[in-house]
């Protein structure tokens, strides 16, 4: 009997989390964080990055698709809006996160050691939107489109 829920994504990342069975040889770029695509699924994709100390994202969604991510290496710090400002959530080796359409977050390497995640998103990334947070409002500062910013 098959089930027709879709999977926990958590999971799905879980299934990546040896960067020893990815497609592409894992990198550590200096310059900018690094990430390829690992798979992609009919309602999915998978997605690795690597994060050298002090890389990180700007304030970001997620273009309306859900997703989770798994930090497989490092430690990693999330950060989320609420009451109008940024708060911190440490993710150490083996610490995941699930997020739903419309959320909003920061990823950030706040640590001396690299640090490597896998991302699953549902649907596929499309767009995603960047941030700004003003005065305890988020106002958009740009939206890049997949195909033309990664």
């Amino acid at each position: 009997m098959t089930s027709s829920h879709p999977p926990d994504l958590l999971a799905v990342a879980a299934r990546y989390a040896d960067p020893t069975g990815w497609p592409v040889p894992l990198r550590f770029d200096r310059a900018q964080r690094w990430y390829a695509r690992l798979a992609t699924g009919p309602d999915h994709e998978v997605w690795a990055l690597s994060w050298l100390p002090g890389q990180g994202t700007d304030l970001h969604d997620h273009g309306g698709s859900a997703g989770a991510f798994l930090v497989v290496a490092g430690t990693l710090t999330e950060q989320t809006v609420s009451g109008g400002r940024l708060r911190p959530h440490r993710l150490a080796t083996g610490a995941g996160r699930r997020f739903g359409a419309r959320h909003v977050h920061v990823v950030t390497n706040r640590g001396d050691q690299p640090a490597v995640s896998v991302h699953v998103y549902r649907p596929a990334l499309r767009r995603m939107t960047r941030y700004r947070l003003l005065d305890g409002h988020l106002r958009i500062a740009e939206v890049a489109e997949a195909g033309v910013a990664w």
